[in-house]
């Protein structure tokens, strides 16, 4: 059975970081992190494959960033210049004969 274990959300003021992992049980092409906020659809954030290509939502642009170590088949989101509209579940992804999601991680960003 496929696991993604998700950690580093919190709550943070406008203007501050926080950095998200996710750590699969298997190897995936494809691993990504999605968000929803209330009464929100869920929306793609950032994607990457295994070969390092990069996707980000435009609103994110230039503030997140996406990594990720395929030898501990980890992914990390780096989440720097945080708004208030960055609030919300933020989920990871990962792609392979199914999607898989992990649990959901909590980001709150304070005005």
């Amino acid at each position: 059975q496929v696991q993604l274990v998700e950690s580093g959300g919190g709550l943070v003021q406008a203007g501050g970081s926080l950095r998200l992992s996710c750590t699969a049980s298997g190897n995936f092409f494809t691993m990504g992190w999605y968000r929803q906020a209330p009464g929100n659809q869920r929306e793609l954030v950032a994607t990457i494959t295994s070969l390092g290509s990069t996707n980000y939502l435009d609103s994110v642009k230039g503030r997140f960033t996406i990594s990720r170590d395929n030898a501990k088949n980890t992914v990390y989101l780096q989440m720097n210049s945080l708004r208030p509209e960055d609030t919300a579940v933020y989920y990871c992804r990962a792609s392979g004969k199914a999607l898989y999601w992990g649990q959901g991680t909590q980001v709150t960003v304070s005005s």
